[in-house]
């Protein structure tokens, strides 16, 4: 039925009117754990980055994720301008990190605390991640009020402890594997 759906692109059009409450809609997500991650990038554009949870897996061969980003977002003309960028993984004990680049916060301040190196695309890239994928976006399509970004790693780094900060239920949680 999916497959068919989507061959035949049966789908509502953009802005056609939806029969699901906004809030319920909301409060569902609210269940689904994700990953938190700081997305940035550095480049022509200049230097950015703002917190994600909307990041995923796409495939491995060739190692490729996704990233949602709004087009609203402030940071939305730096991402697209320098077509590069990096997935942070946050680790435990980076709520606060996670709370920087989720506001208002001017940029300077938001990289100033934290250390960060660079890989292959010259990406800010956090030095204890527990994970970092260095990208490069390879296309990018529309949903919504994001834009979905389908991103190629060149590079990755992984941190040292197998740990990670969770976003459930409106709060942050922390994950560690147990030892083995």
């Amino acid at each position: 039925m999916l497959l068919n759906a989507m061959a035949s692109n049966n789908v509502a059009p953009a802005g056609a009117p939806h029969a699901l409450p906004k809030a319920d809609y909301r409060n569902a997500m609210a269940r689904l754990g994700a990953a938190v991650n700081i997305i940035t990038t550095d480049g022509p554009a200049g230097r950015a980055g703002f917190t994600a949870s909307a990041v995923c897996s796409v495939t491995d061969e060739p190692p490729m994720l996704l990233v949602c980003l709004n087009r609203s977002a402030s940071v939305y003309p730096a991402f697209t301008a320098n077509g590069v960028l990096c997935v942070n993984v946050l680790a435990a004990g980076h709520q606060a990190l996670s709370g920087l680049f989720g506001g208002k916060t001017p940029m300077d301040e938001r990289f100033a605390a934290a250390r960060w190196s660079r890989k292959a695309t010259g990406s800010p890239v956090l030095d204890d991640a527990a994970a970092s994928f260095d990208c490069r976006v390879v296309r990018a399509t529309s949903a919504g009020t994001h834009d979905v970004l389908f991103c190629e790693a060149l590079a990755i780094a992984i941190g040292g402890a197998a740990q990670s900060l969770i976003y459930f239920d409106r709060r942050y949680h922390e994950i560690a594997a147990p030892p083995h």
